[in-house]
């Protein structure tokens, strides 16, 4: 079994879209929103970005050595099975830490004020409990991983109220889409993996449509 790397949580994103579009050879394509909720699956699961990256590249050996190419890999759930096959190569379990950030306190302080004044109303509780956060930002920077728990948590109770305000026609026009995208993907995927996959495709769904911010650290900038 090969021995887990360190996780650096700021670089899992960035790395494996740079990953991915280099393995397809198009550094401009765009990764869907299904990607992303399939990378936000991966991470939140433990998956280590060298399993990942490694599950990219088998996926891609496998796909050039067909006779016959139908099309471009156009989405990165082809890479789905791949990446959880290297994934049970790994026997030690990942070491969760921020090794570096990669912004300032000042950077911090702005992203959750930021954030917190884009909150409209019935959101006022959660942008206090923002504005309270980067107050204390500075004192932040040692305990990164336990803010990012904290935005988390946040984050998640702006869920639950923005689909509280969701009407029956916004939820069906965001699950025909979903399958849409899934469709070709899904006898690749586990059941618990397809779970994880509509969750958080329906929660960045539902944020972007409501316009709400994303409160992760990830999205510092």
């Amino acid at each position: 079994m090969q021995e887990a790397e360190p996780f650096n949580y700021f670089n899992y994103y960035t790395e494996i879209e740079e990953h991915f579009q280099a393995a397809r050879g198009t550094s401009l394509f765009l990764l869907s929103p299904l990607d992303w909720a399939l990378i936000e699956t991966w991470k939140d699961s433990g998956i280590p970005l060298q399993a990942v990256l490694r599950g990219i590249d088998k996926a891609f050996e496998k796909w050039r050595t067909k006779k016959s190419k139908t099309s471009q890999v156009n989405s990165i759930a082809y890479c789905s099975q791949a990446v959880m096959e290297e994934a049970k190569r790994i026997d030690t379990p990942r070491e969760e830490k921020i090794i570096e950030a990669p912004f300032e306190g000042a950077e911090l302080d702005r992203h959750l004020r930021r954030n917190a004044s884009k909150l409209p109303a019935g959101f006022e509780e959660i942008a206090a409990t923002l504005e309270e956060l980067a107050a204390e930002s500075l004192s932040w920077m040692d305990k990164l991983e336990e803010l990012e728990q904290r935005l988390t948590s946040l984050e998640d109770k702006m869920v639950a109220i923005a689909r509280s305000k969701q009407s029956d026609e916004q939820i069906l026009a965001v699950r025909k889409q979903l399958e849409t995208q899934l469709k070709p993907y899904r006898g690749k995927m586990s059941a618990a993996e397809l779970m994880m996959i509509e969750k958080k495709f329906f929660d960045q769904r539902l944020l972007e449509d409501a316009a709400l911010p994303r409160l992760s650290l990830f999205y510092l900038g």
